[in-house]
């Protein structure tokens, strides 16, 4: 088999990204800045937007499109002189969190259609240990006529990117990789080093690799939950869940996870795969599937805490108004997706609340459109209660002062994350 990494250095192969989002962008323009590009999306209007230097997502600067050899299209004959496809779609779930590979298919069929002897095709969507050998080369094969290992090899290199971390960018991240035989996770390391400074580990086999990057968000999760089920009972002695956390984390190996709504496309998601590979081979994952459960009831839980509170001040909650800031799944990023606020809105509307809800940095149309409710524009007080959800760097400063002006006499203010804390000194006060 030719060698495809020194074709690609010297412009004489070209590389393709499959999937434009948060991921696959920014691995586009990174290898657009060493070798030949092509990026492939289904959605034109979204290859539009990169042509005249505008990232959909909004992580990237215009300046970060200048000085790449990339070719943006939304066309399957613009993939044919491809010889080294990185697939790089989202991998969701569907409503009863079992996983949906209908994006994954869906670009593995794109490939399939191209794909030719002596091509490679490295997957970085997260999914199950196997989903790659047994549910995407088959059909590579079927829709080539082509032998895996054999013809084509195929590789696995889960991405690590953190959505609005501009410290822990990709060539700054450690990047684990694989392949189908020897020869082929060399070429794949060898591809990836070009654009990862960090270095690049080399798994034991594709398997190993879906299997480690599946268990980085599952261990999270888990620590999560934890913590979240800590503030639940630290909540009934009374006492709060991050003096508890400050006062354990002067030893030195206590891990400082924090409470709070896990939403977003990674920890929320990626260990329903892992339980769903589990219970096809017969293994129910308990405490995988209980941190699930805490993590997934908690805007549940903030919600009911909060009515409790309103209640308590005198307000029958069909007659309390409620601001609730933040809609973004974390902090000073725009992306909505699953982010659990909707579960805390949700809930107070089914106490016949009425709920504002505010960001400044999410798109109105999108959460519309996503969850149904709008975003008002300002913060019209005053309020039964404020539940700060998301520590947008935009709200830190808030004082008391801010907060009396907005709220009613007797108002609550819900400080999910704890920020205020120290300066709250009169407002009745509660957080997780």
């Amino acid at each position: 088999m030719s060698n495809v990494y020194e074709k690609l250095v010297r412009k004489e192969a070209k590389l393709a990204v499959i999937g434009l989002g948060y991921v696959g962008l920014p691995i586009a323009l990174e290898f657009a800045r060493r070798i030949k590009v092509v990026g492939f999306d289904i959605n034109e209007k979204r290859v539009e937007m990169m042509r005249r230097k505008e990232d959909p997502s909004n992580e990237l600067e215009p300046s970060e499109f200048d000085g790449c050899d990339i070719h943006f299209t939304a066309d399957l004959e613009d993939l044919r002189d491809v010889e080294f496809f990185i697939v790089a779609v989202p991998t969701p779930i569907d409503q009863q969190n079992i996983p949906d590979l209908t994006p994954l298919l869906g670009a593995t069929r794109t490939v399939g259609q191209v794909l030719k002897k002596n091509d490679y095709v490295v997957y970085e969507s997260t999914v199950y240990p196997g989903c790659t050998e047994e549910d995407c080369v088959p059909l590579l094969e079927r829709l080539s006529n082509l032998k895996f290992v054999e013809d084509f090899k195929v590789g696995y290199s889960p991405e690590r990117i953190n959505p609005g971390d501009k410290e822990h960018t990709l060539s700054s991240i450690v990047k684990v990789s694989s392949g189908c035989d020897p020869e082929s996770s060399e070429i794949i390391a060898k591809v990836y080093e070009l654009v990862v400074k960090a270095g690049v580990h080399r798994a034991a086999s594709i398997k190993v690799a879906e299997a480690a990057k599946i268990i980085e968000n599952t261990q999270r999760d888990v620590n999560i939950a934890l913590i979240n089920e800590l503030s639940i009972i630290f909540n009934r002695m009374g006492i709060n869940t991050y003096d508890v956390l400050e006062a354990a984390g002067t030893k030195w190996n206590f891990l400082k996870f924090q409470p709070g709504l896990v939403g977003g496309h990674c920890i929320g998601v990626d260990p329903y795969y892992l339980v769903y590979k589990a219970k096809e081979l017969g293994y129910h994952a308990q405490i995988i599937d209980s941190g699930r459960y805490v993590n997934d009831s908690m805007g549940g839980y903030v919600a009911k805490q909060t009515v409790k509170k309103v209640i308590a001040s005198g307000t029958n909650p069909a007659d309390a108004r409620i601001l609730v800031m933040g809609a973004t799944f974390k902090e000073n990023v725009t992306d909505i997706r699953n982010s659990k606020v909707a579960d805390v809105v949700n809930e107070l509307k089914s106490f016949s609340c009425h709920v504002d809800v505010t960001d400044p940095h999410a798109d109105a149309a999108e959460v519309k459109h996503e969850y149904g409710y709008e975003l008002s524009h300002e913060m019209k007080g005053p309020y039964d209660a404020i539940i700060v959800a998301v520590n947008h760097s935009d709200y830190a400063n808030k004082d008391e002062a801010w907060f009396k002006g907005m709220l009613k006499p007797k108002g609550v203010l819900v400080d999910l994350k704890g920020i205020y804390r120290t300066r709250i000194k009169d407002l009745t006060y509660w957080s997780l």
